[in-house]
């Protein structure tokens, strides 16, 4: 199943986004790709190596050495990292991979979330996001978005994803099912969004890029559908 899009869809007006915290650089980290949030530490990839962190002390916890370029996501138990045209299942414990699947966008794959029993992927050129299948990597279904599409996150129903392009980036909060835009919330000139991550509260995590650090902006509170 897939949404349609339009060009002449009208858009939310932005309004700036609130920066409360800025994490890292990490040592031995140059950027930060995906990043998810296990409902104590926030976990960024950082191309060879999962760095999590306690995000009150901001100081690493833990580093797991595994390819990640792309989205992170937690399922409640386990990671799911994009890694090249894949998909691996962590055990964050061990660190070891229990099972791959494969990328819907076959290495063009950027943002990476769990809800609701399923994986959703984002394809960042491609402008789109999917809905995967978290055992076999097939799409149920898919939402095209406007603008090239970076990390994604649900939270409380909600779909956000960040967009980045040039020096301008934001955070959207999408219809899942039109794709229409209903929220805009626009980082600092430039300031990009890589991966991101609610925390199931009033935060969101933002990787960002080549900066090699995780800022946390507020969820804003009005506009809820």
């Amino acid at each position: 199943m897939s949404s349609k899009t339009s060009k002449d869809r009208p858009q939310a007006t932005a309004r700036a986004a609130e920066i409360v915290r800025e994490y890292g650089p990490f040592p031995g980290a140059d950027s930060v790709h995906g990043v998810t949030h296990d409902g104590q530490r926030v976990w960024a990839a950082t191309g060879a190596s999962l760095i999590a962190f306690d995000p009150e002390s901001g100081e690493p916890t833990r580093t797991l050495a595994h390819a990640c370029d792309a989205g992170t996501a937690f399922d409640g138990t386990h990671l799911y990292q994009i890694a090249e045209a894949r998909i691996d299942k962590i055990d964050p414990a061990t660190g070891d991979v229990v099972a791959s699947i494969p990328a819907p966008g076959k290495g063009s794959d950027s943002g990476l979330t769990w809800a609701e029993g399923s994986l959703w992927v984002g394809q960042y050129r491609d402008r789109k996001i999917h809905q995967i299948d978290p055992a076999t990597g097939a799409v149920i279904r898919t939402i095209e978005s406007n603008r090239f599409v970076t990390g994604v996150t649900w939270v409380d129903g909600e779909l956000w994803h960040g967009t980045w392009e040039g020096d301008e980036s934001e955070l959207r909060r999408i219809d899942p099912k039109s794709g229409t835009v209903l929220e805009r919330l626009e980082m600092p000139h430039g300031i990009g969004v890589s991966g991101l991550e609610s925390d199931g509260a009033d935060l969101f995590y933002c990787g960002g890029g080549a900066s090699g650090k995780v800022r946390a902006v507020r969820r804003p509170k009005g506009l809820r559908s």
